[in-house]
């Protein structure tokens, strides 16, 4: 769905740092003119940078599934080169149908796949066990299964297998096998509930855990909620797909030379973009920008807390030309 200018109102005042964000500007190298796709808005943080490398004659199609962030992105993007962007509420899944519905091929894309600090220092989002508030987890909280109903529908094994897989957690199945006993006396509302039960799952562990002992499970339900890995799955198969086309010489939502950067935050994320990336290099449809994850500096993640797990990866798509290489 598109949103149109004039919508809302939005307070380009506040913001959230974009993680890596000179090591993601060297990585596009963006200049003047070209069409830049942001599949992560968020709070428009790169957005907005690379909208002043392209310049006015450039062109900024803006993605992400939360609403509001999508405006204030696309709000931060205008303030920056006095045109409006192209806003998608959208899963990034859907790029190539809505780059062709506009009728553009892509010179630059960045998805950052982490969420806005924004998003997680609201309680009402249900994503931190650090504040307590709905168990929700929705990146997109118009639509879809919350956490909670996903935790009261899902059997004692379908939990066990969702926290093992997407938060690699070896407590997996004594944590499920807590959540079921506990639902059973009275329904699972709120993030504090979840996170007092994983606790007691952990038991004496949990004093000697590094991480809070509800990281895992959280980030598996959050996972799980919004489907992030098959989305990505489906990102990268577009690309893949889009790469293909060029060395064909049909269309494609990408143009050739085209500098696609994806920067992930866990490992299941950042080994579907390497498999997928290594691919496409080995198989001659790209070159790789990046020798290997680039990761911040210390002074960034001892600014940025967040930046500290990020890992960026860049490739060159298709046949390169001088218009698209730095």
């Amino acid at each position: 769905m598109r949103l149109e200018d004039g919508e809302h109102r939005v307070d380009v005042k506040a913001g959230h740092a974009p993680v890596l964000p000179l090591e993601t500007l060297q990585a596009l190298s963006p200049r003047p003119g070209q069409v830049y796709v942001d599949l992560t808005a968020g709070r428009g943080g790169h957005a907005a940078r690379v909208a002043k490398e392209i310049g006015p004659l450039g062109k900024v199609v803006l993605f992400d599934l939360d609403r509001d962030n999508l405006l204030f992105a696309a709000a931060r993007v205008r303030e920056s080169v006095g045109r409006e962007p192209s806003s998608i509420h959208s899963s990034f899944a859907s790029v190539s149908r809505e780059l062709q519905a506009l009728g553009l091929e892509a010179d630059l894309v960045l998805a950052d796949l982490g969420f806005a600090s924004t998003q997680v220092d609201d309680p009402a989002r249900g994503l931190s066990f650090m504040r307590d508030g709905p168990l929700d987890m929705r990146l997109d909280s118009s639509s879809g299964m919350t956490a909670a109903e996903l935790v009261a529908s899902a059997s004692e094994r379908e939990l066990g297998e969702v926290i093992a897989r997407f938060g690699e957690e070896p407590l997996a199945r004594k944590i499920a096998s807590k959540i079921i006993a506990a639902r059973a006396l009275e329904p699972i509302s709120t993030t504090a509930q979840l996170a007092d039960l994983v606790r007691e799952a952990y038991g004496s562990r949990a004093r000697t855990s590094r991480l809070h002992p509800a990281t895992k499970t959280f980030q598996a339900l959050r996972i799980a909620v919004n489907d992030e890995l098959g989305a990505l799955a489906a990102l990268l198969d577009a690309i893949s797909t889009a790469a293909r086309r060029i060395s064909e010489g049909r269309p494609s939502w990408l143009r050739p030379g085209a500098r696609v950067a994806i920067i992930g935050f866990h490992s299941l994320e950042d080994r579907l973009v390497k498999q997928c990336f290594a691919d496409m290099c080995k198989s001659g449809l790209a070159d790789e920008i990046t020798d290997g994850p680039v990761v911040s500096s210390e002074i960034e993640s001892a600014e940025n807390p967040r930046a500290r797990s990020a890992k960026l990866r860049a490739v060159t798509v298709g046949r390169t030309s001088t218009a698209n290489t730095a």
